[in-house]
């Protein structure tokens, strides 16, 4: 495949062109050119889009499809579609599953699913059998068959010593685990964040200590062990504090937040729409700000949509007993751009593949052509006319946007939206 992506500006630090609005020729997989102007002298495919940017190829670190089990929710290559036409031209997988991703069969099952697609998939295998937090699962068989970390979907390891045992055990691979922060004994029954807003609505709250507390156990056998540990999907002040002072260490810990933690608050829960339960809750403004602020600082390494579709018979019920989940893949850039700078969105965007292991090459001549296309300019209000998920369970619904996805040029395809 050859064509030439017209007036594009290129937004990637590590790239000479940075900044610079060029044509870039891409042939095969392959940018074979950049230059601020190429001669088209045989009728090569040319691309012009209104205000093109480009950059290096998203990547989010926290996507559930459910296929396989419970395909009525998402199918993997529907799923890797949307992210493609979403601007992500990489997703880890969760393996939460039925069955659980928690073995080698599991993780060549869903690899061999997304043979072809566009959006390259990359499997986080279970770190326990089931996902039930009992025993260790076949953490190096699934990293010899390409899965990138290891970690239980939203669930905590409420056993320490299993916890540090694969964290001294990874290190032989250098394998990256994942450990969700919540002390599910004071968690309780708790569904919203707990505070002025639950206590209104009467609906059983989460304290910030529930995540807090979790997380400084971790980071003790994290300081205790070595090896390398992701936190995803902080939502408190505090966690981002506890995580920068960590990191002051030397400690080897990453984090990610979720787009809606950036943008909503627990204020949303006002009408007692299912589509707002999710977890970690949507938390205070204080707390909304703080992790903006570690955004902005890099104490947050990443930002996830924590994509996870939930099909209408387990969102249309009584709020206590909806499941928790938001889709936020298609949502998720033009949800970021109404609360950060682009150049920052365009890096937390990107950065995960660092911290995942994943290959990441600047933009430049002679490498592989893994990029996103966009534009920062416009606004809009995001509608059901652009969910492309099977499952419609978004908190963006009716929310404002700024910006748009084209698509993405990766794995020699050329995707527009």
């Amino acid at each position: 495949m050859k064509f030439i992506l017209r007036s594009a500006k290129i937004i990637d630090s590590n790239s000479a062109f940075h900044n610079q609005t060029v044509d870039i020729l891409v042939v095969d997989g392959i940018i074979k050119k950049i230059a601020t102007s190429l001669p088209n002298t045989d009728k090569t495919e040319e691309v012009k889009l209104d205000n093109l940017h480009v950059s290096q190829g998203w990547f989010d670190s926290s996507v559930s499809l459910g296929e396989p089990g419970y395909e009525d929710r998402e199918t993997i290559a529907n799923g890797l579609s949307v992210a493609a036409k979403s601007g992500f031209t990489a997703i880890a997988l969760q393996p939460n599953s039925f069955p659980i991703i928690d073995n080698q069969s599991q993780v060549n099952f869903v690899q061999n699913k997304a043979t072809g697609s566009a959006t390259q998939l990359f499997p986080i295998g279970a770190l326990t059998k089931g996902s039930e937090g009992k025993d260790m699962a076949e953490l190096f068989d699934m990293t010899n068959c390409g899965a990138v970390a290891f970690g239980d979907y939203n669930k905590s390891q409420d056993n320490a010593n299993l916890l540090k045992i694969a964290l001294q055990y990874v290190q032989d691979f250098d394998g990256l685990v994942i450990a969700f922060p919540q002390d599910e004994k004071i968690k309780g029954q708790g569904v919203v964040n707990e505070g002025i807003v639950s206590t209104r609505l009467g609906l059983k709250g989460i304290p910030n200590l529930a995540e807090e507390l979790q997380i400084a156990r971790n980071l003790f056998l994290l300081e205790y062990t070595g090896g390398k540990l992701h936190i995803p999907t902080v939502s408190t002040a505090k966690s981002v504090q506890l995580i920068k002072d960590a990191k002051s260490k030397g400690l080897q810990v990453s984090c990610s937040v979720t787009v809606h933690h950036l943008v909503m608050t627990d204020e949303k829960l006002e009408g007692f729409d299912t589509r707002f339960k999710v977890s970690p809750p949507l938390r205070t403004e204080k707390d909304r700000k703080a992790l903006l602020k570690g955004v902005l600082d890099n104490t947050i390494d990443m930002i996830t949509s924590d994509h996870n579709p939930m099909d209408i018979e387990h969102k249309k019920m009584e709020f206590d007993m909806a499941k928790n989940g938001t889709i936020g893949l298609e949502s998720a850039f033009g949800a970021l751009m109404t609360v950060l700078p682009l150049e920052k969105v365009v890096e937390k965007l990107t950065s995960g593949k660092t911290f995942f292991s994943i290959e990441s090459q600047p933009i430049a001549e002679g490498a592989k052509a893994n990029m996103s296309l966009f534009t920062p300019e416009g606004k809009g209000i995001f509608s059901k006319a652009a969910i492309l998920s099977k499952s419609k369970n978004s908190a963006f619904l009716g929310t404002e946007t700024k910006g748009k996805v084209y698509g993405i040029v990766n794995q020699g395809k050329l995707i527009l939206a």
